[in-house]
């Protein structure tokens, strides 16, 4: 793929060192980054620019790059947890499977929303056609996807929600939304109209150690929810 067919936000990380301000939290076994929205984690056939680009300047006088513990969408921006080393990585993908790391997202729905707050608990399977690729869609048969959610604010038919996952299924946040909630987050392209940027924001990680402080990392608001009317939301 030619520089002209990657995507802008992907354009202005690849191959550059992290700006030190998405840097949220660093010691000798975990990193916690602020990634930018349009950035992967991971390279695929549609993003070969990806955060693996950027891994080397991340070391930080370590021999080893840091490798990423979990994955956000492309398009979902915020708090982002790497490991420094493999024994640490072990440990916090345990800590993931245990469901025992505390993570917030804020979302803007494109649409309002009645109640004040609740739990989803919808399970989802992953289904695939030719004609439309792959998505995640409620299925009584699938993975136990559970959400808790409060609403934050209400403005100009949009709604702030502050989501906070028990599990962590492949786009959770976005189905939960459009399928049980009935909006879809704005801007989702694959779940909603795709119009504008996609509006979900890791808030915040919260994870315990045993023998170290915890790892605690907030992630401010990007411009793109200040743009919107909810940059002051979180």
């Amino acid at each position: 793929m030619s520089r002209a067919n990657v995507a802008p936000t992907q354009q202005k990380y690849r191959g550059a060192p992290v700006p030190e301000e998405r840097i949220l939290f660093i010691d000798a076994e975990a990193l916690v980054i602020d990634k930018p929205a349009g950035m992967a984690v991971h390279p695929g056939p549609r993003t070969p620019a990806s955060l693996e680009d950027h891994l080397d300047s991340l070391r930080f006088g370590f021999l080893r790059r840091p490798t990423p513990v979990h994955r956000l969408d492309r398009d979902t921006s915020g708090c982002l947890l790497l490991a420094r080393n493999p024994k640490a990585h072990r440990r916090f993908q345990q800590a993931f499977e245990a469901g025992t790391v505390a993570k917030t997202y804020v979302a803007i729905l494109a649409g309002a929303i009645e109640r004040e707050e609740g739990v989803i608990d919808m399970k989802l399977r992953k289904v695939s056609t030719p004609e439309s690729g792959w998505r995640m869609v409620a299925d009584p048969d699938g993975q136990s996807a559970v959400t808790r959610w409060r609403r934050l604010a209400e403005r100009d038919g949009r709604t702030a929600i502050l989501f906070s996952p028990a599990t962590g299924r492949t786009h959770q946040l976005r189905v939960h939304a459009a399928a049980a909630l009935g909006v879809p987050i704005a801007g989702d392209p694959v779940y909603g109209d795709g119009q504008g940027p996609m509006l979900l924001h890791a808030l915040s990680l919260f994870m315990e150690r045993q023998s170290k402080a915890p790892v605690e990392a907030r992630a401010p608001l990007p411009a793109a929810f200040a743009a919107a009317g909810f940059g002051d939301v979180a």
